[in-house]
């Protein structure tokens, strides 16, 4: 059977594209650690203060682990202030009361849209010390400019050092 050149040569373009696509999908997935959203967990919105979102905040898990719970509302969050140490492997549980949201930390990876009822988790790493805003990236009515809250990532002081030698 003969293939004529130029049908030759696309057949190759195509298998090179297909090839170099499936290779940046499989290192982006596996070498990076993203991964598509999927909601960890759902609950009826109209029940929220029987969840642990009634209480929202950061919770330390031993080591240096750390649960972020925060709900979102029109126009704010909750809690409006987070406190992580240095280097604190954190998990977000995220979820809003009333609207379509969004939970976007600045200059991390971490981009959730929120829902009623769905509860959207992501896990980080916190390595600078600083204020990193966190903004709603989905309008969400006329407030919408002003739901902004802020992670505070906290350099080890001085004594904690002593105390840890």
């Amino acid at each position: 059977m003969h293939i004529d050149k130029l049908e030759r040569f696309w057949m190759l373009a195509i298998a090179v594209v297909i090839g170099s696509l499936s290779a940046v999908l499989l290192v982006t997935a596996f070498l990076f650690e993203v991964r598509l959203p999927t909601p960890y967990e759902q609950f009826d919105p109209a029940e929220i203060e029987e969840t642990e979102f009634a209480e929202p905040g950061v919770r330390h898990m031993g080591g240096n682990k750390y649960h972020v719970h925060v709900l979102a509302q029109t126009w704010f969050f909750t809690p409006d202030e987070i406190r992580i140490p240095r280097g604190a492997e954190v998990t977000f549980f995220v979820t809003s009361k009333d609207v379509t949201h969004g939970f976007f930390i600045e200059e991390h990876n971490v981009n959730l849209m929120l829902l009623p009822g769905h509860v959207a988790r992501i896990t980080t790493h916190f390595q600078k010390p600083g204020t990193y805003k966190i903004l709603c990236h989905e309008y969400c009515g006329s407030g919408h400019h002003t739901m902004v809250a802020d992670l505070i990532v906290e350099a080890p002081s001085d004594s904690d050092s002593d105390e840890e030698k």
